[in-house]
């Protein structure tokens, strides 16, 4: 079981998953735990010879019932490949799955918040190469989402609708521009190459989403994710953030606040350099950038031009 303890100083919940300690580190290709389970080989987290997408709670968990949730999140059964390279109607399904296990996750009493998340690269840390993702269900509203509801209050409205209006206005740093999805470096990005994949619509989650928009949803993520190896011409490592409403109200509820979103958060500054969270970033909570949005929007969205 994992332990919370409160950080005053900081005004932030700590946790604390010891056994994660021992989670599977990296393991030879023919050791994949991700993969099928091949007959007369040792079985996987998976005990199927194929599948589509497979979702199953994490052996190694941060949280855990009656404690919140940790799952893991299989894109397909081929070891080999990325988000960026499922065909199509596979990425379009995992917006479906991603729905579902918020929707799931969410109506439990121990969950207030559902976080779906990949970690590419082992520049991230990322302990698995198979292309998975992970969803986490936080019993307390983490500090990040109660931040985007202070900003929404710092704003009078919806902060994220505010600021896309705000880039469609100014157009320096939009990458992709869709009918109900768009794609931006933000004016304020900390990483180099951050970006941001907004509802155009105010859409406070995935469940509020229209079937249209859920498949327009993963086109600009694919197309983003791809433009970003084609950058540097070599799988770029990012922490890819699914951002939405709380689930501590129902779904129904007036009070209920969000804006979908997903942020990226690439650590790659050049092809061979890495923007670490040093001095100041750790220590006073500022983020110092070596690049301007504006010149990485621009090489940004060449990439997705010559990956398209």
């Amino acid at each position: 079981m994992s332990e919370l303890r409160f950080n005053e100083l900081r005004g932030e919940q700590v946790v604390y998953a010891i056994d994660r300690q021992d989670r599977t580190f990296l393991p030879a290709r023919e050791h994949c735990p991700l993969d099928p389970t091949r007959l007369g080989e040792p079985p996987t987290e998976i005990p199927f010879a194929a599948f589509q997408i497979a979702v199953f709670d994490n052996r190694f968990p941060a949280f855990q019932a009656p404690g919140g949730a940790a799952e893991v999140v299989v894109y397909t059964d081929r070891h080999d490949g990325s988000f960026a390279t499922l065909s199509p109607q596979r990425a379009q399904a995992l917006m479906w799955v991603w729905r579902h296990r918020y929707q799931e996750l969410g109506a439990r009493p121990d969950v207030e918040y559902v976080m779906i998340f990949e970690n590419r690269g082992v520049e991230v840390g990322v302990t698995l190469h198979h292309p998975h993702g992970q969803i986490y269900g936080y019993p307390f509203v983490p500090p990040v989402a109660t931040l985007e509801l202070a900003a929404d209050e710092r704003v009078g409205g919806c902060a994220p609708c505010a600021l896309l209006a705000r880039e469609l206005g100014d157009a320096q740093r939009i990458l992709i521009e869709r009918d109900g999805v768009v794609a931006y470096v933000p004016h304020a990005a900390r990483w180099a190459y951050e970006a941001h994949v907004v509802m155009r619509e105010h859409r406070a989650s995935l469940l509020d989403c229209e079937p249209d928009e859920l498949r327009e949803l993963s086109q600009v993520l694919q197309a983003l994710v791809r433009g970003y190896d084609e950058l540097f011409e070599r799988p770029f490592p990012y922490v890819m953030v699914v951002h939405q409403a709380s689930t501590c109200e129902p779904a129904d509820s007036p009070a209920r606040r969000g804006h979908v979103h997903v942020e990226f958060y690439p650590p790659l500054r050049t092809a061979e350099k890495l923007k670490f969270l040093a001095g100041s970033e750790q220590g006073a909570g500022t983020f110092i950038s070596d690049t301007l949005p504006e010149e990485s929007a621009v090489a940004l969205r060449e990439a997705i031009a010559r990956a398209a």
